[in-house]
Formats: C-alpha cells, sequence, structure tokens
C-alpha cells in the first residue's frame, strides 16, 4: 500500500469495511498529492467525550469537535526540522469522532461513511498544511477535499441524484 497507516478503532463501532475505506481512501489522497512512497500517518476513532477533552487540552476549547489533526511537520516558532536520510515521512496523527460524523451524517443528508471519509481526508489535508482561517485558504481546501473524494467515487447522495 501506498501509507503506512495505523487505524485504531477506539469506540469499537467501526466494521471492517468502514476501517477498509477510510484506509483506501486515505492511499488515494495521498497519491493525489504526491506524498512519498511509505510515509506514515495514524488516524484514531474516538467519541465525543474524548475528542472534546483533546480539543479541551490542545485547543482551549472545551467542546467536541469532528476532526483533530496533529502534524508531525508543523514546527513551532524557533523549532527546527528533523530530517533522517532513509527514515518514512511522518504526517502525523488523525482523531475523529465517530459519534460527531454520525450526528453530522444526519444533519447533512448523506451516509456515514461519506461523512467519515469526509472528514479522514479534512484530516489528512491539515497534515499537508492545508487551513481554511483565511477565505482563500478555505477555498482551496474545500475544492481539495472535493476534488480526492469525487476522484475517489465516494460523493454526497443528494449530488448523485442531480
Amino acid at each position: 500500500m501506498y501509507l503506512s497507516l495505523d487505524l485504531i478503532d477506539k469506540t469499537e463501532s467501526l466494521n471492517a469495511e468502514d476501517l477498509a475505506l477510510i484506509e483506501k481512501m486515505l492511499h488515494h489522497a495521498a497519491q493525489a498529492e504526491g506524498i512519498d512512497l511509505g510515509s506514515e500517518l495514524s488516524v484514531t476513532f474516538v467519541n465525543n467525550e474524548e475528542i472534546q477533552q483533546i480539543n479541551n487540552d490542545y485547543r482551549g476549547k472545551n467542546v467536541p469537535t469532528d476532526v483533530i489533526s496533529f502534524a508531525m511537520e508543523e514546527l513551532g516558532e524557533g523549532e527546527m526540522a528533523i530530517e533522517i536520510e532513509g527514515a518514512p515521512r511522518m504526517l502525523g496523527d488523525i482523531i475523529i469522532s465517530v459519534e460527531r460524523a454520525k450526528e453530522q451524517a444526519a444533519d447533512y443528508g448523506h451516509s456515514e461513511e461519506r461523512e467519515l471519509g469526509f472528514l479522514a481526508i479534512h484530516g489528512f489535508l491539515h497534515l499537508l498544511g492545508y487551513d481554511h482561517m483565511e477565505v482563500a485558504d478555505e477555498k482551496e481546501m474545500t475544492e481539495k477535499q472535493e476534488a480526492i473524494l469525487q476522484s475517489f467515487g465516494l460523493r454526497r447522495e443528494q449530488d448523485e441524484k442531480h
């Protein structure tokens, strides 16, 4: 496979097909983004309570969110990048609330698989440095997400009806 992925379902609520879909989608996204073969990342699936604690601890926001990414290549002020020749590229960690994904799927009127896939791609793009704090950046990230989801074939059900 393209990436070295560690998928951890702490909720024990996802089935093998859900995890396989996320894995295939992330491999697809890595190829689409030209990521080095063998690059590493982890995806952990949690409940709202756990992601709320993480959100509070790391972002000072005491509310559950849908996805949080921790990029290994994002440097703080004064930090230097450490690169070891021959070592795999460490992209970082993505944490997804399965509860929030299910809530949002119902709110948006599409499948839970589509929402989980969207959140995985959204988190993956954050690991690569994409952001949505400014309007232009949000537009670029949104277009990139949709292009990856469309090329993978995971579309919103309402898109399929048109």
